[in-house]
């Protein structure tokens, strides 16, 4: 091994923070990227869509670039994917379910005839020029699962995907826990491991007890039932259908995102529904309602989805009514309570019987994510000399390093990292001492990164004190102002109610003008700013508002 080559690991999103995960495995001339994620935006993004990882980094060395290896289809882990793919041409390896996702999104896309895409199994191997990969399975909240492993010529790196130890999963997909075991025995040099849950006691509960709730939740509802969940959870989707079947309930479902998934999982023959068992939302009405159940999307609150429009009653062809059975198989995501118990609030004043929450007493959710207890087995299989943890917010990994430590890895081995530091192993001995360029790229509308901060600290000031803008007419050879100004307000004072103010600001705006012309200053920039100052400095006075404040002059 020439003494210029070592192994790099680090992370462009995913740690100190839930979503957009992405990760890299870099030694000496090659590169391979895990995941490629995205996140939504918080209240304070105004108007963007998506947050995809900055990949700077990337473009630098895209000759490098070996491949994207993906981990499982949730939105955290594929969202970015067709945003970089229009930057990065990159051949892409996934599991057949998370690659029937990944094609429904390049279609949309128009990247589907462009993508070079590789299915993988837990039996695959591939072999590039340094990094040979194998993988292993894993449980998580949607099948076909996969975490990594790298042999490199520094030694064994793994990287667990997102996991959990259910024994008893509904698709019969259990976790390679012996393979796990082996590949530990042989050595692992470094572990990169999920920490959504490291904050939780004990182990996550088993898929199957959600199975039984909803059965006895779907005995016992009266009229319809309609039922939220992520439209990923191809199990509890298939909970839902067993369901059905048992209370004899044709289904129907509600929400794109829902019909592409149980599209894609009914073709990859992970999702079983009986022929002649969906029907189309126009069809409900034609059938008893107790013969009834409706899959929906909007377990998030999320406006726009099927749930929040059933609960305004919004949507076309189908509607909520008293005595109606709806079912929450989710939890909120942080953030996202406000706007769940909105809808919940709306579904009771319809009448409904509403059953949310992840508790004992209504068991409709487990988490998908490892509990400390299943953490500490990860470590204790994978036995590894460093260790990373990934995939949560500071708190988490904070939680999760402890973790470790209980069970044997060394505090000097263990490195919390940000997105962008870079962790080089050079000899079997790792070092933190440099950073890489990352960060977020907004996505809004069409646009891949053309919203930056000034954009949305405007849009943040526009939402919240509106604008003003003032049109004042100059004459250039007069120097004298020949019309106006006058004063347009959008979102800070309705001009009829405000005529005195609008008249002072107008009179201030005038007086400046004049003032800069009389000192012979035509400059339209230093014009501009003497209005703006002038004006705001009034209005915060007057009002305690700071609108955006555009002078338009114009010269003639």
């Amino acid at each position: 091994m020439r003494t210029e080559e070592r192994l790099s690991i680090f992370a462009l999103g995913g740690v100190n923070e839930i979503g957009k995960n992405m990760y890299a495995i870099q030694y000496a001339d090659e590169i391979l990227i895990i995941d490629c994620g995205g996140k939504f935006p918080d209240e304070s993004l105004l108007g963007i869509d998506l947050i995809i990882p900055d990949i700077t980094y990337l473009h630098q060395n895209k000759e490098k670039i070996k491949g994207l290896i993906v981990t499982h289809g949730h939105e955290d882990h594929i969202g970015g994917i067709p945003y970089i793919l229009k930057q990065l041409n990159l051949p892409i390896y996934a599991s057949p379910l998370t690659l029937g996702l990944i094609e429904i999104k390049l279609k949309e896309h128009g990247l589907l005839s462009d993508t070079e895409l590789n299915i993988i199994q837990s039996d695959t191997v591939l072999q590039f020029n340094e990094i040979g990969v194998t993988f292993f399975k894993t449980n998580h909240s949607i099948p076909d699962c996969l975490g990594i492993v790298f042999h490199t010529p520094e030694g064994v790196v793994v990287h667990t995907g997102d996991f959990k130890f259910d024994l008893t999963p509904v698709n019969n997909q259990y976790p390679d826990i012996h393979k796990m075991a082996d590949i530990g025995s042989k050595g692992v040099l470094l572990l990169l491991s999920e920490s959504t849950n490291a904050e939780r006691p004990g182990s996550t509960p088993s898929e199957r007890m959600v199975g039984e709730h909803i059965e006895e939740a779907f005995h016992r509802a009266k009229r319809k039932v309609i039922i939220s969940t992520f439209a990923s959870n191809v199990h509890r989707v298939q909970q839902i259908v067993d369901a059905s079947i048992k209370t004899n309930r044709k289904l129907a479902l509600l929400g794109r995102s829902m019909v592409n998934v149980v599209t894609v999982a009914m073709e990859k023959d992970y999702l079983r529904i009986p022929e002649g068992m969906l029907i189309d939302a126009q069809e409900i009405h034609r059938l008893a309602p107790e013969n009834v159940t409706i899959l929906c999307t909007g377990s998030q609150g999320e406006p726009l989805a099927a749930l929040a429009r059933l609960a305004s009653s919004s949507y076309r062809d189908v509607e909520v009514l008293p005595e109606d059975t709806v079912i929450f198989a989710a939890s909120p995501i942080p953030g996202n309570e406000r706007n769940v118990s909105r809808i919940i609030d709306n579904l009771y004043t319809l009448g409904a019987n509403v059953i949310y929450g992840s508790g004992s007493s209504t068991g409709m959710h487990v988490s998908g994510h490892a509990y400390q207890e299943e953490l500490k087995l990860m470590l204790t299989l994978m036995k590894p000399k460093y260790f990373i943890p990934i995939h949560g917010e500071f708190r988490m990994l904070h939680h999760h390093s402890a973790l470790a430590e209980s069970v044997g890895v060394e505090k000097s081995n263990i490195f919390i990292i940000k997105n962008g530091d870079v962790v080089d192993i050079q000899n079997s001995v790792a070092s933190q001492t440099r950073k890489i360029p990352s960060g977020n790229i907004y996505v809004d509308g069409m646009g891949i990164g053309d919203v930056g901060n000034i954009v949305l600290r405007d849009r943040k000031q526009l939402s919240e004190d509106g604008m003003l803008v003032i049109v004042i007419t100059i004459s250039k050879i007069e120097k004298k102002i020949i019309s106006g100004p006058d004063t347009i307000s959008r979102g800070f004072v309705y001009a009829r109610d405000s005529e005195s103010l609008i008249r002072e600001v107008n009179k201030l705006a005038s007086d400046t003008v004049n003032d800069l012309l009389d000192a012979n200053t035509l400059q339209w920039n230093v014009m501009k700013q003497n209005i703006k100052r002038s004006i705001g400095q009034f209005l915060f006075t007057k009002t305690k508002r700071k609108p955006m404040i555009l002078p338009i002059i114009i010269e003639i």
